[in-house]
């Protein structure tokens, strides 16, 4: 049997290892209704934005070319990898990792790739390649939409001249607290937009169609990094609080075995010491 003291000792790591666990739990289930709550409320937001582009590029002039829909020979390639500051939340981050990993050697390879990290991770998983252009780790300090619309805007840019032929961003998806998609979306070029026959396009513009359209594009690219961050950003908190339940749910499991072991190891013990004290007794009679 093990030593009585050592067990107690791994009883009482345990039981402090679950309470941290437990209070990581509720501290992510807190923090993930606000997140959900948040990413909730715009997605209508951005589903209307995206109609409204939709309806705009339904009468307009196909001939009629923007400067963010340029198709260019891909040979610069910029990938976006969106993860969190911080661990203890399963395959959050690595399946990010895997992602970019993956498009790197598969669907841009022998391209010119550079990386945009989100989140302290991304940037120690891709820091040895030299190929990071900007660590934007510090946007989850004060997550807005201004500081996401100056990210983007910094991208429109790179892209108009040149320093980029495409923009991909990838991030998780939240659906619910238990699972997050891992999603790769084109950021630019924007792709070109299937128009439903059934659309509605009896409207009266005023400015004109291509104006708006001019405005409505740069804005719904903010709203598209905006959007993709905020996913991401419930995400975490979803896996980080389901990862901390199933290692309570562990500790928990880990802590009843080990009081079994102690009470079979402390019963054991006593009975030797009965057997000790009556053989002594039994030696003295006789």
């Amino acid at each position: 049997m093990a030593n009585l003291k050592e067990i107690r000792n791994r009883i009482a790591s345990v039981s402090s290892t679950m309470q941290i666990t437990s209070a990581m739990k509720m501290v992510s289930a807190a923090k993930l209704k606000k997140a959900q709550d948040a990413i909730t409320a715009m997605r209508p937001y951005s589903s209307k934005l995206s109609e409204l582009l939709v309806t705009l590029s339904a009468t307009i002039d196909s001939n009629i070319s923007n400067k963010y829909s340029e198709q260019r020979e891909v040979n610069k390639v910029l990938l976006i990898a969106v993860t969190s500051n911080r661990g203890l939340c399963g395959a959050f981050n690595s399946n990010i990792i895997k992602e970019v990993n993956n498009l790197a050697k598969t669907k841009y390879a022998g391209k010119d790739i550079s990386y945009l990290v989100v989140g302290k991770k991304a940037n120690d998983a891709f820091k040895k390649t030299n190929k990071i252009i900007e660590n934007r780790s510090d946007i989850f300090d004060d997550l807005s939409f201004e500081n996401v619309s100056g990210m983007a805007e910094s991208l429109m840019k790179q892209f108009v001249d040149g320093d980029f032929d495409q923009i991909d961003i990838v991030y998780n998806q939240f659906k619910n607290a238990a699972t997050q998609i891992v999603t790769t979306e084109q950021f630019l070029p924007i792709s070109p937009i299937e128009v439903d026959e059934n659309v509605n396009t009896d409207y009266i513009f005023e400015p004109s169609k291509l104006e708006i359209i001019e405005q409505l594009i740069p804005k719904s690219l903010k709203n598209q990094l905006f959007k993709g961050i905020r996913d991401s950003f419930a995400s975490e908190h979803g896996a980080r609080m389901t990862a901390m339940h199933k290692a309570t749910d562990n500790a928990t499991e880990l802590r009843d075995q080990l009081k079994l072991t102690y009470n079979k190891a402390r019963q054991a013990s006593i009975t030797n010491e009965i057997l000790e004290i009556v053989g002594g007794a039994e030696a003295l009679n006789n």
